[in-house]
């Protein structure tokens, strides 16, 4: 059952892409008012839902695809969708179940036929979430993705895990220049509590200096840079004598990762 989402699915997904790439329409809202009635006379038994996940899917490749075209990142008219991963939202899965069962959970899908009985076996990583889940600490997203490897499917659970809120204890300040990186800390309650008496040794802050030589090292690396890109210049050339970002290149990246230039 599973295997004939994912086919349908898939022949959406590549369908859709193929003509938002065409004609550069590329918003999910318009895709649907496209497609949508095509394809829910075409696959009457597919859960309407699922027709409307695939065209969001669709719309998200083809918009990263036009992207990266006009950064002359790809060489290929339109994408390559090898395989897809089927969204199911709030409306056509349901895990009533967790609760009050132990491993393996079944779910609920909404597939061809009506909802079907899901059995798995859950990684132990998810009872670390799912008990956030139930302390309040974190929240299950509504949409369940599933998908297959080596024949094998996978369902993946998103939780949104919710920041601590905690008071202040200290206040850090930092002073960066090229070669030094000076940090002061001042301790709240202890100044807080002591400023009364005036107790110097717990107004001063505590002051640390680190040494970074990171000066001389950017300097290195401006040179190494620049040295690639004038070396890939003249094969960037255009007619009117001016050359095209170098930096945005394959052929720079090729050779700048190894600098670790994002690091």
């Amino acid at each position: 059952m599973l295997h004939s989402v994912e086919t349908t699915y898939l022949n959406i997904v590549r369908e859709v892409v193929e003509y938002a790439v065409a004609n550069n329409v590329t918003g999910a809202s318009q895709l649907r008012r496209l497609f949508y009635r095509k394809y829910r006379l075409e696959y009457p038994g597919l859960h309407s839902h699922l027709v409307i996940q695939a065209i969001k899917q669709a719309s998200a490749v083809a918009k990263s695809f036009i992207k990266r075209k006009r950064k002359g990142l790809v060489n290929k008219p339109y994408p390559e969708v090898k395989t897809v991963s089927i969204r199911f939202d709030e409306t056509i899965w349901s895990y009533d179940q967790f609760i009050s069962s132990v491993a393996p959970v079944r779910l609920e899908l909404s597939l061809p036929g009506g909802r079907r009985v899901v059995w798995l076996r859950l990684h132990k990583r998810f009872w670390q979430y799912w008990w956030r889940v139930l302390t309040g600490e974190a929240e299950l997203a509504s949409t369940l993705m599933i998908k297959r490897r080596l024949n094998k499917w996978y369902a993946v659970f998103v939780f949104e895990i919710k920041p601590r809120e905690e008071e202040p204890k200290s206040i850090i300040a930092f002073d960066i220049n090229e070669n030094t990186v000076a940090v002061g800390r001042i301790d709240l309650p202890s100044t807080v509590d002591k400023v009364a008496s005036w107790n110097r040794q717990h107004v001063t802050p505590e002051l640390y200096t680190i040494r970074t030589d990171f000066g001389r090292l950017a300097k290195r690396y401006e040179r190494i840079r620049n040295a690639i890109i004038e070396r890939l210049k003249p094969g960037f050339a255009l007619p009117s004598g001016n050359y095209v970002n170098v930096t945005s290149t394959r052929e720079f990246r090729k050779r700048v990762k190894r600098l670790r230039e994002g690091g």
